[in-house]
């Protein structure tokens, strides 16, 4: 697998160490990009040899001048995919309609349910049943892009957010490297809002309506 591969994270970076430990996908990260210096993400890369870069919102005069900068980064690096693995910024539409169709997200929950930063307590408050695991496409709103891979988790009647978070965890380590080889294998197909993986099955792995 040929491809140069970006992440962007903002803390621990346990969803970086499962695409870096991934045989295909860790070979092709060449950077990764912390909004944040001092986090465990950028240690991570440096262990592996990867470029590490804290690219601080703080420094910049406004949201767009922050993201000039980032797209400009990922520009320089001649970077094709980007990663967003626990990235707690939202990406500005430049740097999307830059990388349109070749930037997947991990979030946990099984969107469009439980949206935003606080998914897992989100569900718990809510009383749900059943939460999970989306690795989708991203478009210029919040969690909303075309869903590549979701993966129902149960939540237990004694859970709090940690014991449910942990679990919820374990699949995203499986799901995130499997979408991101089909993404950099050339194997997910649009259909408005219906993500097609082509393949041995060809299965429909999305959801929703097309556009």
């Amino acid at each position: 697998m040929d491809a140069r591969i970006a992440v962007l994270a903002s803390g621990a970076g346990t969803n970086l160490q499962a695409l870096l430990d991934d045989p295909q996908i860790g070979s092709c990260i060449v950077l990764v990009v912390a909004d944040k210096p001092g986090v465990s993400a950028l240690d991570r890369a440096r262990a592996r040899g990867v470029k590490p870069v804290a690219l601080d919102p703080a420094h910049y005069p406004s949201r767009e001048a922050f993201d000039r900068a980032l797209t400009t980064l990922l520009e320089e690096e001649a970077i094709e995919y980007v990663m967003l693995a626990g990235y707690m910024r939202i990406l500005g539409a430049d740097t999307v309609r830059a990388f349109r169709d070749r930037i997947l997200n991990v979030h946990p929950s099984l969107l469009p349910a439980f949206p935003g930063g606080h998914a897992v307590k989100d569900a718990l408050d809510w009383g749900a049943k059943v939460t999970g695991a989306t690795v989708h496409l991203v478009d210029e709103e919040v969690d909303h892009g075309p869903t590549v891979l979701q993966e129902p988790v149960l939540i237990l009647p004694d859970d709090d957010e940690l014991s449910l978070h942990v679990r919820i965890q374990e699949v995203e380590h499986r799901l995130f490297p499997r979408a991101a080889r089909l993404l950099v294998e050339g194997r997910l197909k649009l259909e408005g809002r219906l993500v097609h993986v082509l393949g041995d099955d060809e299965e429909t792995v999305g959801a929703g309506s097309k556009e």
